[in-house]
């Protein structure tokens, strides 16, 4: 069965094990792997996983382009890869950015609302969605965290009733932390949720109940590598209470609709 990593981030091996720990200590984790490519295929290989999409994020604006180029690089030598571009809200160019985001073969763009201190509902972003929503590329946003409200999901509620026609990507769920909420606000809406994040922190049948609650079509699998390892979120994802069909479509089928690869 082929399996699609929906969340992933990888950096140069010089500053890798530096910004894994910057990530653990921002959301008081820890974690054995670093986020180098390397140990990303081997880790996925072992668990059997045939792609992944990287989503970097720039925490500050002067980052941006030096990030996005990076993962133009490993798309270009690893087939196996698909890649987000970054934007921060702070950076003067942002429309020339993505032309170069676009231009580049990268699918969509990645924003992390609680390291680069914004709401998902911030004007200064509308120029970003409704261009997004024009070129017809999707927004993957984190969504979620137990002591900021940048991404709260109800900030995301306001972007995806004002930018109908974008196609948006809530990560754990629409809400880490924030799940009950997430449903809340996002269960009558068309935005896709990724899993990544979610699946230790409840019981199996608690995952599924909210799997279904916003429907399966919706939902894609993620490890959110290097933080989790990448067998164990295979292993916990079969351990739901879902079917055979609708485990496929989570690891692998509602993937490649995004992607546009539905063979």
């Amino acid at each position: 069965m082929k399996i699609i990593d929906f969340h992933t981030h990888v950096y140069p091996d010089r500053i890798a094990e530096k910004a894994t720990r910057a990530t653990c200590d921002f959301y008081g984790l820890d974690t054995k792997q670093t986020g180098t490519v390397d140990m990303l295929l081997q880790k996925g290989q072992a668990a059997g996983i045939t792609h992944y999409v990287l989503l970097p994020v720039a925490v500050h604006p002067h980052g941006v382009r030096h990030v996005n180029e990076f993962v133009v690089e490993q798309i270009r030598q690893h087939p196996e890869f698909y890649g987000f571009g970054t934007i921060h809200p702070d950076m003067e160019d942002m429309a020339d950015e993505l032309d170069y985001i676009r231009a580049s073969g990268l699918i969509g763009v990645k924003l992390h609302p609680d390291m680069q201190a914004i709401n998902t509902d911030d004007e200064r972003l509308f120029p970003l969605y409704e261009r997004l929503q024009v070129l017809d590329m999707p927004v993957f946003i984190h969504c979620g965290d137990e002591h900021k409200d940048f991404s709260h999901p109800r900030h995301l509620r306001r972007v995806i009733d004002r930018f109908p026609r974008l196609t948006v990507i809530a990560a754990h769920l629409g809400g880490w932390s924030k799940w009950d909420e997430a449903v809340e606000y996002l269960k009558d809406t068309t935005c896709y949720l990724d899993i990544s994040s979610c699946m230790m922190f409840m019981l199996p049948e608690k995952a599924a109940e909210y799997v279904r609650a916003f429907g399966v079509e919706r939902v894609l699998f993620g490890t959110d590598f290097p933080i989790w390892d990448a067998a164990t979120e295979v292993k916990n994802l079969m351990a739901l209470p879902l079917t055979d069909d609708e485990k496929e479509q989570i690891f692998f089928r509602n993937a490649q609709r995004i992607l546009g690869e539905e063979n």
